[in-house]
């Protein structure tokens, strides 16, 4: 579970809560017509700019925002020098085994494509294929909750509009200026909420999970494409070493040095 996910939402909510308790009631921020307007349409417009199945699927996806699980970029990296080292010992065909037994399909695929005798720019080409879809797919997500986020402030402007000529049309009835004036400002206030504390946000994270994702899946590549080009496994964590965060970077350099101390001393 996102912590910081699940504290913003709730922080978010309180804060606007306490806002309004302090000078009015919550009760006086219900609006049933202005939420009608507002979400009723943006779900609308958004049913009118994707296909049904695309919306489904981005429901499923929402979850994602909350719960995700996360790969660390040291232990891909560690699984890849292994690789590397039983190549190098035994040579690629001793991969095959081993290929079958990784969590991850993408690195599965790599190393039973270089395992075959696929041409390199040819392993290259399919993974990076598989790369381009993936980041699509993902584009579909938190593309989707972005238009929703553009989408709910129009429709707070559009129901502050039905309210303002509503309350214009009956300025000889005292009584429907306050109705309409509450659709025409409440609206605004539901778009804004909606746009900038659901929707948008939620876009947010979704991108920034597919940016860690690719990054890992990046980190894959290079390493296949090292396996197979028979580079030597210290090279291969050199270059691997850039794909680690800083704090990642900075354990896995004690890590190697603790290593070579405890070879030296067994020496």
């Amino acid at each position: 579970m996102d912590i910081a996910t699940i504290a913003g939402l709730i922080a978010g909510i309180a804060f606007i809560a306490i806002g309004i308790l302090l000078n009015a009631n919550l009760l006086t921020y219900y609006d049933l017509p202005s939420i009608m307007i507002t979400l009723g349409g943006t779900i609308a417009s958004t049913l009118i700019s994707y296909p049904l199945s695309n919306v489904l699927n981005t429901l499923g996806i929402i979850k994602n925002v909350f719960f995700v699980k996360r790969q660390n970029p040291k232990e891909i990296m560690d699984i890849i020098l292994n690789l590397a080292n039983t190549a190098r010992r035994e040579g690629l065909l001793a991969l095959e085994e081993a290929a079958y037994q990784l969590d991850d399909p993408f690195m599965r695929k790599g190393i039973l494509l270089i395992v075959d005798g696929t041409d390199p720019e040819l392993v290259k080409n399919i993974m990076e294929t598989e790369l381009n879809y993936i980041e699509e797919r993902h584009k579909q997500g938190w593309g989707l909750l972005e238009t929703m986020g553009n989408y709910a402030p129009a429709f707070g402007m559009i129901g502050t509009l039905i309210g303002l000529i509503n309350m214009l049309r009956n300025l000889n009835d005292p009584d429907t200026i306050g109705p309409n004036m509450a659709v025409a400002i409440t609206t605004t206030f539901y778009g804004s909420v909606l746009a900038n504390l659901i929707f948008l946000p939620m876009a947010q994270k979704l991108k920034v999970r597919s940016a860690e994702e690719m990054l890992l899946k990046e980190l894959v590549l290079e390493g296949v494409l090292s396996i197979q080009a028979g580079e030597n496994p210290r090279i291969i964590e050199e270059k691997l070493k850039a794909f680690l965060p800083p704090k990642l970077l900075s354990v896995a350099e004690q890590e190697v040095e603790q290593q070579r101390e405890e070879a030296l001393n067994n020496g």
